[in-house]
């Protein structure tokens, strides 16, 4: 496939790496991925700048939960923006909703504008909106160059008619980033039935702790979650996720 973009959300360096190795065309950097991510920090940008030139695109999420921010949030978000901006980073990927599930135009504008020209991705909070073709329509209007979307379901597989439609509305104006469990075997199945160009993953393997001592009744942040698990970019998803893209 020609002109095409493999995305892979990281959210440590080891998992960087791993995504560079496997052929991706660019990062998406976060930290907290098993949470959905929210912004990670400057020394992680720094130390993965020290071993390759991949470009970064980085996650603006300050918090786990909803997308509606207050004053103090998005003033956070806009020096985050900043930071980064000064650090070399290619883009940012952002998304902010009104509390009736409307994209909150006027924060994403002071975003956009402390942005100063960096591509920016209207992330996931696209696919809790109230109405898609309007956020589309509105994306447009603020200049943003990429929609991260799974069609508005679990997975891009359930959300296939939406993101049909999401593509041929963005034509060449807005880049359709497809995301929600993708691999190799999902690009081939799903290609097809959309058209899309753009595919964002996270490759993910889970590895076992190297703690050989273990207190497992106690839990550090969401119930349910193993602390004693490690998520990590595997390259050869990537490789054979890139490698199906370069076929099609």
């Amino acid at each position: 496939m020609k002109n095409h973009t493999l995305e892979v959300c990281v959210d440590s360096v080891a998992s960087a790496l791993a995504a560079s190795r496997g052929g991706a065309d660019r990062l998406e950097l976060c930290a907290d991925l098993v949470i959905g991510g929210t912004t990670p920090g400057i020394p992680l940008f720094r130390e993965i700048r020290k071993y390759t030139d991949i470009p970064i695109h980085v996650l603006i999420r300050p918090r786990f939960g909803d997308f509606c921010y207050n004053e103090y949030e998005l003033n956070t978000m806009c020096e985050e923006v900043r930071m980064f901006l000064s650090e070399g980073a290619k883009g940012i990927a952002v998304g902010i909703l009104k509390p009736d599930g409307m994209l909150n135009m006027e924060q994403m504008e002071t975003i956009i504008k402390a942005a100063k020209g960096m591509s920016v991705t209207l992330h996931r909070a696209f696919d809790v909106c109230l109405d898609p073709f309007q956020a589309l329509k509105s994306a447009k209007e603020l200049g943003i160059h990429t929609i991260l979307t799974s069609g508005q379901k679990g997975t891009c597989i359930a959300g296939w008619e939406l993101l049909k439609e999401l593509v041929e509305y963005g034509k060449d104006e807005l880049e359709i980033l497809v995301a929600g469990g993708i691999n190799a075997d999902v690009i081939k199945e799903i290609y097809p039935l959309i058209k899309a160009r753009a595919y964002h993953m996270s490759g993910k393997m889970i590895i076992d702790s190297q703690m050989t001592y273990r207190r497992n009744e106690v839990n550090m942040g969401l119930f349910g979650l193993n602390e004693y698990e490690i998520w990590l970019t595997d390259e050869n998803k990537v490789r054979e996720a890139k490698r199906v893209l370069e076929e099609l």
